[in-house]
């Protein structure tokens, strides 16, 4: 992987980890942990203490091994100190136009979030990467293939609500990838520093996605 985001890396397995108020301290052991699992892209949201700092060790670490993103980016503000960090990519909760045509200005990936699809549609037409859908766990994948049946060229990215149960049939219904944040990252396993057991956890994951992956279309 280049410095930049690597959308090879990133398709392999395309999920955004998402990390929010996780223990700081932990956090390079977790990334390694998740690298070492096959996965390959880190968000962590803006809201989070020591947001910046954190973004920024971690893409001096693994910076070209692992996609480290921004997430919660509301603001003009937001976006100018999370690229400051080194953020590799841009994640919004909202369909904001300023913050998407900035990035599309820097080229720098963003995945602004949508509910409807006039939004969906606005956020692809303003230059979005992939669309996040949110939250995405009280429509369902249904409502993924619905969207997509007369919008089938936009990149989704549903994100809320989804799980290791759950998560093959968004991907099934279209979905060109998905966020997920405490499901795929328990905190308490990193809260208790459970390596070993964040790892066998990652592992169902990735076994499940590539079964899901072989299988006959």
């Amino acid at each position: 992987m280049s410095a930049s985001f690597s959308w090879e890396a990133f398709e392999k397995i395309p999920v955004v980890g998402i990390l929010r108020n996780m223990p700081p301290q932990h956090l390079h052991h977790l990334a390694a942990v998740f690298l070492d699992a096959g996965l390959s892209t880190l968000e962590i949201t803006m809201n989070s203490a020591g947001a910046t700092e954190t973004i920024s060790s971690l893409v001096k670490t693994f910076g070209d091994r692992l996609n480290i993103g921004a997430g919660t980016v509301c603001t003009l503000q937001d976006l100018d100190q999370a690229l400051d960090a080194g953020a590799q990519f841009i994640v919004t909760p909202v369909l904001k136009k300023s913050i998407i045509k900035a990035c599309v200005k820097k080229k720098v990936p963003v995945f602004p979030g949508a509910y409807t699809p006039t939004e969906i549609y606005k956020a692809w037409e303003l230059g979005a990467s992939m669309v996040k859908v949110f939250p995405a766990g009280q429509l369902g994948s249904s409502y993924i293939k619905e969207v997509l049946a007369p919008l089938d060229h936009i990149k989704l990215l549903p994100t809320g609500g989804i799980d290791q149960h759950n998560f093959t049939e968004f991907l099934g219904a279209g979905a060109s990838g998905l966020g997920m944040g405490s499901h795929l990252v328990p905190r308490l396993m990193v809260e208790k520093e459970q390596w070993d057991e964040l790892r066998a956890h990652l592992d169902v994951f990735v076994d499940k996605f590539q079964r899901f992956r072989q299988k006959p279309v």
